[in-house]
């Protein structure tokens, strides 16, 4: 036998030369395949640049390249990275930490196939036999019709009668959303007024606009005459007439009554992805009840009313998943035959892959868009766990997140699960627990922004270790215990507290220390602190939630920072505020401000080009010629928009542009560790910790008051938790109380007092195992945090 190697197995590494996407400086590095890569380095070094912006872009716009030509012209139009080389790539499956899609009818179920495994089990053995998969589900409304139908045949055409019906499992009172909304007609619209007028308090409902037209001249009902004296028919017209053609100025228009209008337009989306507005309206003047006719399930009464072994789909998919996945299991005793035992076992299957992946304590009815960035993320890996697939590239980005120490080593299993199939496993990770299971280790920066981009380590873990890189010399670095902890001013009163898995719980939230709520995911700690401080003024929630707005928005929009910029432009001069806002006066008239033009394509991934008028700079060319700041150090608007926040607070803060106003705000947002952003970068384009970290910023300026954080270390390299360590004590020094959600050891052990809850996930949580001081935690060690603790600071 021949020892020479087959050139095919030469291709063994992802080889990148000069790669300068974003923040990179020509980066040359290779990639070992098949084996378990982490990307280490401070936010903002260049590790998602690289990994995502490059690497697993190249290997979707390659995979884009190999359909027809026809089809590649209904697909987004991939740019190819800044880079020289890449070569050795497979393809790459991106597994990120965007939330799920916030439609009201997507639940858990829906997005993982295990309810279609349900409804199919259910329509081969449930009794009585209600129908096929179709009766069981939410989203399938039941239809029958009739009529007839023209068939050709040779030279005749025959008309035949034909039927068709469907049984869907939708129930039909709240359309299977499980609630139905009671609208008060007070709040759409003033009675006394004429359609003439403008009667309607409806976000979009402007007098003059569409909408108001349509009401105003459709004939059903007078419009000069006060909405009040209408007759029962016309009343009924006016707010529930289904849909009808109506000519208006020659123009066939659709006419509907105003209340289905409302429901289609504003009720489908789920309360959270709502605008501001629309929001503060809906809240105002709806109000959403469980639908008293399927108690909230969204299934019609036969997909309730059939059972296998006394239990409904209903039932089955409200339990937790680690009792759903028993029940299961024991079907699958029972039903050995060829029609029902492979699905059995798939489900089964995909059950136990929730369970593995530590997501056991949901439930398969969960709404979608209430899981957090991390639960997302893990839900999304399910359908690769058991994949066949190999030689794939799986790219994860801080697969941590979310996670308990205790639950750290089970995600760790996982990947290196997918990495022993044969494998390439690259990951953007800061955990420490992580990084000690890599087999190679690509450590970026040496800072942010700017200031890094640059390769500072290439090779396994000892080497790392033995480096003198930031990464290398925090990796074991441990923050201790304090010595001496704050005093509490008082207490924050929590009785009885039962949202979710909480039992009833009674807990003193102390006031004026650093409080940390810890616990493993799903044991009740978001329940228990947002689910039951009494909302007030004085409680201000900052969590990873996407900010509000559209994609227009930016970090100087967000914060206010741009209204005294833009003063400041404006009286330099001499001109109006408004010329330097690329939403008005002073914007682009071709790609109207936003610096890039969108194409929709339907129901595909709308597509963004650099507008070409402006290239890419949103204003006017008459605006950019108006600048701030003296000599070489004028600076024009859309200059100071593509400066991170640490040039722009130096730009506001020196002699010939000083704007005290945005250096003061800047300067928050370098204290929550946000200075390499760019103020104009687009909102959309932030990770969760960067959104969390940017809404702190607003609020450092805040008098008193109670913060609650959720996870404020997620995205943070080891380096920046010691400046939120320094930020937090700050944050309570000035009067405030913090309450921190975090599994984070450093800020466990920086804690003044930690309430843990536990012991498990799900109905196995939702109780209070310790309240405390960290030096008790770690003595006492009876739980699974206490244990994790105590090695932290052992180590």
């Amino acid at each position: 036998m021949s020892s020479n190697r087959h050139p095919a197995d030469a291709h063994d590494v992802i080889r990148v030369r000069g790669a300068r996407e974003n923040n990179l400086r020509d980066l040359s590095l290779d990639l070992p395949k098949r084996r378990l890569t982490v990307f280490t380095g401070v936010s903002g070094s260049g590790k998602s640049s690289l990994v995502f912006g490059t690497i697993a872009a190249e290997s979707q716009r390659m995979i884009n390249e190999t359909y027809s030509s026809f089809v590649q012209g209904f697909m987004p139009q991939l740019a190819r990275p800044d880079v020289d080389e890449l070569s050795g790539l497979t393809t790459a499956i991106i597994v990120d930490q965007e939330r799920m899609g916030a439609n009201v009818r997507s639940t858990v179920g829906t997005v993982t196939d295990a309810n279609a495994h349900l409804r199919t089990l259910y329509s081969k053995l449930a009794e009585p036999h209600v129908g096929g998969p179709g009766a069981f589900s939410f989203n399938v409304p039941s239809v029958t019709a009739a009529g007839a139908m023209t068939v050709q045949k040779g030279a005749r055409t025959i008309a035949e009668k034909t039927t068709f019906s469907r049984v869907g499992g939708m129930c039909p009172r709240c359309e299977g959303m499980g609630k139905i909304s009671d609208v008060d007609l007070a709040e759409l619209y003033d009675e006394d007024k004429t359609l003439e007028e403008g009667p309607f308090t409806i976000p979009g409902y402007v007098p003059g606009g569409w909408y108001v037209k349509i009401f105003a001249s459709s004939g059903l009902y007078p419009a000069d005459k006060p909405i009040r004296t209408f007759t029962k028919r016309q009343m009924h017209d006016f707010l529930y007439k289904e849909p009808t053609k109506i000519s208006i100025d020659g123009m066939n228009m659709t006419y509907e009554g105003l209340i289905p209008k409302i429901q289609k337009s504003m009720l489908t989306t789920d309360r959270d992805a709502m605008q501001p507005h629309v929001r503060t309206f809906v809240d105002r003047a709806v109000k959403f009840i469980t639908c008293p006719d399927c108690e909230g399930t969204r299934l019609a009464e036969h997909a309730r009313t059939a059972l296998i072994d006394g239990v409904s789909i209903a039932e089955a998919t409200s339990w937790q998943i680690t009792d759903l996945a028993s029940w299961v299991e024991r079907l699958r005793e029972q039903h050995t035959s060829a029609s029902v035992a492979p699905l059995l076992g798939n489900l089964s299957a995909l059950l136990d892959s929730f369970v593995r992946i530590g997501l056991g304590y949901l439930s398969l009815d969960r709404p979608s868009g209430t899981l957090s960035g991390g639960e997302s993320q893990r839900t999304r890996m399910i359908r690769h766990l058991g994949s066949a697939l190999t030689d794939v590239t799986y790219v994860f980005d801080e697969p941590t997140i979310g996670l308990h120490p205790h639950d750290i080593a089970s995600m760790n299993a996982l990947l290196l699960s997918l990495r022993d199939k044969g494998n390439t496993v690259l990951v953007v990770e800061h955990k420490p627990e992580t990084i000690a299971i890599a087999d190679h280790v690509v450590d970026l920066g040496p800072r942010a922004g700017a200031h890094g981009g640059q390769l500072q380590y290439e090779g396994d873990l000892a080497g790392l270790l033995s480096s003198d890189t930031l990464t290398g010399t925090h990796l074991e670095r441990r923050v201790q215990l304090k010595e001496q902890v704050r005093e509490r001013s008082g207490a924050l009163e929590i009785r009885g507290a039962d949202a979710h898995n909480l039992r009833r719980v009674d807990v003193d939230v102390p006031l004026g220390v650093l409080t940390v709520v810890t616990g493993v995911a799903g044991s009740g700690k978001s329940s228990l602190i947002h689910g039951s401080l009494p909302a007030s003024e004085e409680v201000v929630v900052v969590d990873q939630s996407a900010i509000r707005g559209s994609r227009r928005s930016n970090p100087a929009t967000y914060t206010g920072l741009l209204d005294p910029i833009r003063k400041a432009f404006a009286k330099a001069n001499g001109v109006k505020p408004a010329l330097f806002s690329n939403n008005s006066e002073g914007a682009c008239p071709v790609c109207k401000g936003a610096g890039v033009i969108y194409t929709e394509l339907g129901f595909m991934e709308t597509v963004s080009t650099p507008c070409e008028e402006c290239e890419g700079r949103r204003f006017q060319a008459t605006v950019l010629e108006h600048t701030l700041g003296e000599g070489e150090q004028a600076r024009s608007i859309a200059d100071v928009l593509e400066m991170s926040v640490e040039q722009a607070r130096e730009f506001f803060s020196s002699a010939g542009a000083k704007v005290p106003a945005a250096a003061k705000l800047l300067g928050h947002m370098e204290d929550v560790g946000l200075g390499y952003l760019t103020i104009g970068q687009p909102l959309t384009t932030l990770s969760g910790g960067e959104r969390q970290r940017l809404r702190l910023a607003t609020h450092l300026g805040d008098k008193g008051g109670i913060v609650v954080l959720d996870e404020p270390t997620t995205g943070l390299h080891l380096a920046d938790v010691d400046q939120l360590l320094a930020l937090l004590d700050r944050l309570v020094d000035s009067g405030k109380t913090l309450v921190v959600i975090e599994h984070h050891q450093a800020v466990m052990a920086h804690a003044d007092w930690i309430i843990d809850l536990g012991p498990g996930a799900g109905a196995d949580g939702g109780r209070i195992v310790f309240e405390g001081t960290p030096a008790q935690l770690v003595e006492d060690a009876s739980t699974l945090t206490g244990k994790h603790l105590r090695e932290y600071v052992g180590g």
